[in-house]
């Protein structure tokens, strides 16, 4: 299984291109998942699992690999999902979110397709139980398959603070936004509000879109009533990265390349972490690149990037 993995660090060409690539795996039963493989540290066969008291109930154990202990997250149930049985041939997809490594259990792993974030589309309206837990969907081999949204899982797990620190407000925010509004864009619904409640207390007006298309359409909507730059009327745009339809570093080439949209300043906001995404960032042109979850770091890249022309 580890070879499946051997070329993951060659792949970076794709991204920017608004391309992915994605780790298919199954829970219970025949639906497939996927998972960013830029998430993806390891894939390997269950260890074995040490029990631990007051664990939430999600976490099926914890397992020790090489030298670090990983909580091991069952998938099926922290969606709503009856547990994967039997732990002997069952796998731990070990990934790094939200500035933290996790092991998800999954009952088994195929292989990783390459996709264009085009094909990847927002999960159908109104939908609830374990369908809540999705943030994008996608067909590959005529079949559905479905991208969990694990910041949703992860927060119901252990949520992360909102609150900014008395320290890392200013009061000159409002002065410097004046009418003009923060643009926030994310898949994750989760991820929406973490932001919008971090940033509330610094208040701002803020205008929330579920990808990066969304984005782009309401930026250039907005920039035909402009005279010179959209920065007239948008005075930030906090992007994640990973989004259906539109990517967040696609999204930031796009805003870069359009001569009413370049000087707007991007942050891009993400579950990713690493040098490698740093490097994307100046790639595309990005201000700045924040890991989620840090509402103070949040806060004071946001108060930056509001004072530098």
């Amino acid at each position: 299984m580890s070879s499946i993995l051997d070329s993951v660090n060659q792949r970076t060409q794709l991204v920017g291109q608004n391309r992915l690539e994605l780790l298919l795996f199954k829970l219970n039963g025949r639906q497939r998942y996927g998972i960013n493989v830029f998430k993806v540290r390891e894939v390997l066969q269950c260890p074995q699992l040490t029990a631990m008291p007051k664990r939430n109930k999600f976490v099926r154990g914890i397992a020790h690999i090489r030298g670090q202990t990983i909580s091991v997250i069952d998938l099926s149930l922290a969606t709503g999902g009856k547990p994967i049985a039997d732990l002997s041939t069952a796998f731990i997809i070990i990934s790094e979110y939200n500035r933290s490594v996790q092991g998800f259990l999954v009952s088994g792993v195929e292989r990783i397709v390459n996709i264009n974030w085009e094909a990847i589309m927002p999960p159908p309206k109104g939908t609830s139980g374990k369908q809540s837990y999705l943030t994008a969907v996608t067909e590959i081999d005529k079949e559905l398959v479905e991208i969990l949204d694990v910041e949703k899982i992860l927060e119901e797990i252990s949520p992360s603070p909102t609150m900014i620190r008395d320290e890392a407000l200013t009061k000159s925010i409002t002065t410097d936004l004046g009418n003009r509004l923060i643009l926030i864009a994310d898949d994750s619904a989760v991820a929406r509000n973490q932001v919008k409640r971090a940033l509330e207390p610094l208040g701002v007006q803020m205008h929330l879109v579920n990808n990066g298309r969304e984005a782009l359409t309401y930026l250039q909507q907005l920039a035909k009533d402009c005279q010179t730059s959209i920065t007239e009327k948008v005075g930030l745009l906090i992007s994640d990265i990973e989004m259906p339809e539109m990517d967040g570093y696609t999204l930031t080439a796009e805003v870069k390349a359009d001569p009413k949209l370049r000087k707007l300043h991007v942050i891009l906001h993400t579950s990713l972490s690493g040098v490698f995404n740093q490097q994307m960032v100046q790639k595309v042109g990005a201000e700045d690149f924040i890991a989620k979850f840090n509402p103070d770091e949040l806060a004071q890249s946001v108060q930056k990037w509001l004072h530098t022309d």
